[in-house]
């Protein structure tokens, strides 16, 4: 079975990096989770209206939320149990990163997109 991940701030909109983390996973071979509160559907993929809602357990959680939501979701985010807990540039701050920490979640500071060997512009914006 290949490696699964959920995408935290999925978009439908191809210009923003929680698209752009879709199709790049996706490229990859991994099994995608989209999550957004307001989408059903993004490139083609079920989008869940929160990370509870995606089934089995993941392997790697890439957030692409602004810190303030970050913290909010952060309890849920534990309970997911995920190996990988990647916060994407603009999506940490140092209050979120210490209250992870206290939770037990190990955050990653970095782009979850090229951590996979991809990068964010080989992805158009059309």
């Amino acid at each position: 079975m290949g490696k699964t991940v959920a995408v935290l701030g999925a978009s439908g909109d191809r210009r923003k990096y929680g698209n752009k983390a879709v199709r790049a996973f996706r490229q990859e071979g991994w099994t995608v989770y989209p999550v957004n509160a307001k989408a059903d559907e993004i490139e083609g993929l079920k989008c869940y209206h929160t990370l509870a809602e995606t089934p089995g357990p993941v392997d790697r959680i890439s957030v692409y939320l602004p810190p303030a939501l970050g913290r909010q979701l952060l309890p849920e985010i534990a309970r997911k149990g995920a190996r990988e807990v990647f916060f994407n540039p603009g999506s940490e701050d140092k209050e979120l990163v210490e209250q992870a920490q206290t939770l037990g979640i190990r955050p990653i500071l970095a782009c979850s997109v090229l951590s996979i060997g991809r990068h964010p512009e080989e992805y158009p914006d059309e």
